[in-house]
């Protein structure tokens, strides 16, 4: 578990590992950013500050307990498996999973444990790499050439990567409603800050001609409790209300 992770993270210090880290960056930030709540934790991935743009009074980083310390990150607020998280049910408001499932031993019981923890309306964000890709396509390849004695990995070695339908899936058993998908990265599987370059044209003939084939996911899905409504915070309520018109009274019995 310990060598898959810190080959993660020695990937994300490559040229695609970068690429796909920005991309990754810019898609939490931008679903972070109006999400309403008091506690919010990141989990795993201290490459990446999924919660920068979070305006939450409470926010915290965990790592797993196997995961040893990254050059250049932020330091972890606390240490923790995902599969038994050290929250009370129903207390957080929001929840990131970058790549956290893949270096998870049980996936689905880590997102019980994220179904435990989340408040009714709560939200978790997760990132992952796709199997459907050119990526992962190149992977497979790899992982075949290397049971014939040659060759080497793309990816990092982290197991079997999770497809989005089988996480939608999962997600679905345990009563969330996936709010948002996305995919991105889409040029070919090649190594060197060059090729990528020279490949950015795929990146925005990719989002229209095969979107659901990019080199990443990225789902937001909220937590559904039947017979449960957030209320939404004092400013936004305001605000509507404002925005509602009002008819104008009937002046004809005034006329003289």
């Amino acid at each position: 578990m310990s060598a898959q992770i810190i080959g993660l993270h020695h990937w994300f210090d490559s040229p695609p590992g970068r690429y796909l880290l920005a991309w990754e960056q810019a898609r939490f930030d931008e679903a972070v950013a109006d999400v309403f709540g008091y506690h919010s934790v990141q989990l795993g991935m201290p490459l990446l500050d999924g919660l920068r743009a979070n305006r939450m009074p409470h926010r915290w980083r965990g790592m797993g307990e196997l995961s040893g310390p990254v050059p250049g990150a932020v330091a972890p607020d606390f240490l923790t498996h995902a599969v038994a998280l050290p929250f009370a049910d129903n207390s957080l408001d929001l929840l990131l999973l970058p790549h956290a499932l893949e270096l998870s031993h049980d996936p689905h019981a880590a997102l019980r444990e994220v179904a435990r923890v989340l408040v009714p309306e709560g939200r978790v964000v997760i990132s992952g790499l796709n199997p459907v890709s050119l990526w992962g396509l190149r992977q497979q390849r790899a992982r075949l050439y290397q049971r014939l004695g040659w060759g080497r990995l793309y990816l990092p070695d982290v197991g079997e990567f999770i497809g989005y339908w089988r996480l939608r899936d999962w997600l679905r058993l345990l009563s969330f409603e996936v709010e948002t998908a996305d995919f991105g990265c889409y040029a070919p599987a090649v190594r060197t800050e060059q090729w990528l370059q020279r490949f950015s044209w795929m990146d925005r003939m990719g989002a229209r001609c095969w979107p659901i084939l990019g080199a990443a996911y990225f789902v937001v899905a909220v937590k559904r409790v039947h017979g449960m409504r957030r209320l939404e915070p004092a400013w936004r309520s305001r605000s509507q209300r404002v925005g509602v018109s009002v008819p104008v009274a009937n002046r004809a019995g005034n006329s003289p």
